[in-house]
């Protein structure tokens, strides 16, 4: 919520909101397809129907603009992912099974929708190849708060696991999920062949399945 004067800004608190949801909207999509330096202040705000001086109210410039979008969809990422680990841990019966399956879903949900996965995904990958955020950014805002909460879950589950193979797992897992993102976008064009047409929550499952297998094989195999 923003609590803004429209008699000093010319903006009303609803009407700020629209605003700058519309400002972030806009931007996301064209730093996706034309990169950071490829899109001009004015092609954002055009593009959202605002003037060039809403940018510099609600961001301050277009690099602020970059890195408050990142932050935005990184928060609502962990907050989601949070809240589903911890859904899975105070039911009666938590399972590898029931916490790997409810993070792979909540991974995926955002790129759930076709146009967001390939506007997103896109600027994860020319963030990826670009680095114009600061490096903590991304460990910061999401990884390490979910990690360690996955982790804690995992080690709750299975007291037998060390906390580096806990730590392993996980990381493995989200491998797993973020190669999958990517091929379905590279390999969209591949008509003909099964890795153009892979069905998301098939694919879940099939990595729920081995994921979980594999691990309760390691835990057993510790055991002896």
């Amino acid at each position: 919520m923003y609590d803004i004067d429209d008699k000093k800004t010319g903006y009303s608190t609803k009407e700020a909101q629209i605003t700058r949801g519309l400002l972030l909207e806009a931007a996301q999509e064209l730093f996706a397809r034309h990169g950071f330096d490829g899109t001009a202040i004015r092609d954002i705000t055009s593009k959202a129907g605002r003037n060039i001086a809403s940018i510099n109210y609600f961001f301050g410039d277009k690099r602020e603009l970059y890195e408050e979008l990142f932050r935005l969809r990184l928060r609502e990422m962990r907050e989601s992912r949070l809240n589903v680990i911890k859904m899975v841990m105070s039911s009666s019966s938590p399972s590898i099974e029931k916490l790997f399956f409810a993070y792979c879903t909540d991974f995926l949900k955002p790129f759930a929708d076709p146009q967001k996965n390939q506007t997103f995904m896109r600027l994860f990958l020319r963030e990826m190849a670009e680095q114009r955020l600061a490096k903590n950014m991304f460990f910061n805002e999401l990884a390490k708060p979910t990690l360690t909460t996955m982790e804690d879950a995992l080690l709750a589950i299975c007291p037998k696991l060390s906390k580096k193979d806990a730590f392993m797992s996980i990381l493995s897992l989200t491998g797993q999920l973020v190669h999958l993102m990517q091929i379905k976008i590279l390999f969209e064009a591949a008509q003909g062949h099964p890795i153009s047409s892979i069905n998301t929550d098939e694919a879940v499952k099939h990595i729920v399945k081995f994921s979980t297998a594999g691990l309760k094989a390691f835990v057993k195999g510790n055991r002896k």
